[in-house]
């Protein structure tokens, strides 16, 4: 099959790691690309060079788009509620949309497209665009300490009842729901399901870097981040993606079809994982 689309992910500068959960660049060849984009419980930073950045919202569902052809895009993938700051609004505002930057930013996202498309290269505007980043971060406000907290709770790893988190946080449930919506820009329960199958992605992801023969371990990959059994990942998966895991995974359930080295984003994800990924 021929090449029409390039992706390389890689792991933010220092200053950005508590925010930033992954920087890429994406670059398509002669041919338009459709591009899949997937609920990570965070908003999306989207800058193609020599045009105008655009802010992908916080998602409940897959956006569909395609990528002209001879396009590259350099990315910011944040965690969950860790760019509230940046927004210039409350985050469930944004759910499920695209909207231009310079709809949030005005005249400075104007101004970053034009330093993006000054510089020699992709590799040298991901540099440039995080150390933007670094800078207009350092001069916003700091994301809701009990938000983030939550957040943390949430991961699959650690499995906690909406009702039981409210508890350990001393917090009501509407409050938590309210600060949750400006700031993450959904509930507690839907983020919850979105990092569980964050989680079986990044498991699933790493155990095929380790063994691409591991397929028969897919089921205690879904049971580990919390789900009944395969026919319940199954419909997440539906639900989240708009696709069959098969055919999101390119054919193979337990790898990227699309060949790419995912390991930037999910060693981050799996970095509050109590064990090791295990090798079969």
């Amino acid at each position: 099959m021929e090449l029409t689309q390039t992706y390389v992910e890689r792991r933010p500068l220092p200053a950005l790691a508590g925010r930033v959960r992954t920087v890429w660049v994406q670059r398509t060849e002669s041919q338009p690309y459709v591009q899949r984009n997937l609920p990570t419980g965070g908003v999306e930073l989207h800058c193609p060079i020599g045009g105008v950045p655009w802010l992908v919202g916080p998602l409940t569902a897959a956006s569909v788009e395609v990528l002209p052809p001879h396009t590259t895009v350099v990315g910011v993938r944040f965690w969950p509620g860790a760019a509230s700051s940046l927004l210039g609004l409350p985050a469930d505002e944004l759910v499920d949309l695209t909207v231009r930057l310079d709809e949030l930013w005005r005249s400075a996202a104007l101004w970053l497209g034009e330093l993006l498309a000054a510089v020699p290269g992709p590799d040298a505007a991901a540099e440039l665009l995080q150390r933007y980043l670094v800078g207009r971060l350092s001069r916003a406000d700091r994301p809701d300490p009990l938000v983030a907290a939550a957040v943390r709770r949430l991961m699959p790893w650690q499995p906690v009842e909406v009702g039981a988190l409210t508890s350990q946080l001393a917090i009501s449930a509407s409050q938590l729901r309210r600060r949750f919506l400006t700031t993450v820009g959904v509930g507690p329960k839907t983020l919850q399901r979105t990092l569980r199958f964050q989680g079986y992605l990044a498991l699933a992801q790493a155990a095929a870097a380790h063994d691409a023969s591991r397929g028969s371990r897919l089921a205690d990959l879904a049971a580990e981040v919390g789900y009944a059994d395969h026919a319940h990942l199954s419909r997440e998966c539906l639900r989240l993606t708009g696709v069959a895991a098969r055919e999101l995974l390119g054919g193979a359930v337990d790898r990227c079809g699309c060949g790419h080295d995912h390991s930037a984003s999910y060693l981050p994800f799996l970095a509050g994982r109590p064990q090791v990924v295990r090798a079969s």
